[in-house]
């Protein structure tokens, strides 16, 4: 499914921990695996190494060094900025046909890959992407193995697309996937007939897992789990992948200008923030 991996590093912590992700998908799915580091104007002069250069190209080589030790061999490359951070990385995956990015985040406090430089290279490269972009943090644990995908549904186009990409994603690895949809309480609290508004929304969400169920078992047999939730959909999506013990969540994104809204408090953020696996958006 994932041939060719791109891990844009700058030396945090969620860059070690993007490079464990990233090491451990090129493993499971005997991926080419890239590794870089984009340098700004000023890391690259002449006069000295800068202390943000030298742990760019540090991070690269632990990078390397980690994937040499699982029996990979990675493809280095340290790139001058000629235009913006995420562009080059855009401008990498599609020079070398990068089917999966993988990037650190950092948390809780908000998308970044550090604290200065690459402040918002994260959000952009998820806005932009064409491909799908895997983020971590640094309390995200990495599994050796992904036995288990979750993929909330909400009937979208753009949820369709990420049931796709997560039945391919399960099939490809003999996982189990789980499908939901999150009933949020907060629709119907304030309804003067609140019974009759909850059973409605349910059966709306019933449908919707009907469907990405169809979806995902037109071909060949996939184990699939389906289960209807109540609840604000970002801390349910957490939850539930807490609960099964999910080694991934994946989730849809609304394209270029939804990802802004995307990136301004919407459920996909704040389940990349919080969750405590990956995170794949697809759109």
């Amino acid at each position: 499914m994932y041939q060719r991996i791109l891990l844009p590093t700058d030396g945090s912590k969620a860059s070690s921990t993007a490079a464990e992700a990233a090491v451990t998908l090129a493993d499971q799915f005997d991926a080419e695996l890239h590794v870089i580091h984009v340098l700004e104007h000023d890391q690259s002069s002449t006069d000295s190494v800068t202390a943000p250069a030298r742990n760019g190209e540090e991070a690269v080589r632990a990078a390397v060094e980690l994937a040499a030790s699982s029996g990979i061999t990675a493809t280095r490359r340290v790139i001058e900025k000629r235009t913006s951070i995420h562009q080059e990385i855009l401008t990498y995956t599609a020079e070398h046909s990068i089917d999966c990015i993988v990037m650190g985040t950092r948390g809780r406090s908000g998308l970044s890959l550090s604290r200065a430089v690459l402040g918002s290279v994260a959000e952009l490269t998820l806005r932009e992407s064409p491909v799908p972009v895997m983020t971590v943090h640094e309390e995200t644990v990495i599994d050796a193995d992904i036995s288990s995908v979750l993929v909330p549904t909400d009937g979208s186009e753009c949820a369709h697309t990420a049931v796709e990409h997560a039945g391919e994603l399960s099939r490809s690895v003999d996982a189990t996937l789980h499908i939901i949809y999150v009933v949020e309480i907060g629709q119907v609290l304030n309804g003067g007939r609140v019974e009759r508004l909850r059973e409605a929304l349910e059966e709306i969400g019933e449908k919707a897992l009907d469907f990405a169920l169809e979806k995902v078992q037109s071909s060949t047999y996939l184990h699939t789990e389906t289960s209807l939730v109540t609840g604000p959909p970002y801390l349910e999506i957490v939850r539930y992948a807490e609960e099964h013990d999910v080694d991934c969540i994946v989730m849809g994104t609304h394209g270029r200008k939804g990802i802004r809204r995307f990136l301004l408090g919407s459920v996909t953020e704040r389940v990349i923030r919080r969750a405590d696996v990956p995170v794949i958006s697809v759109k």
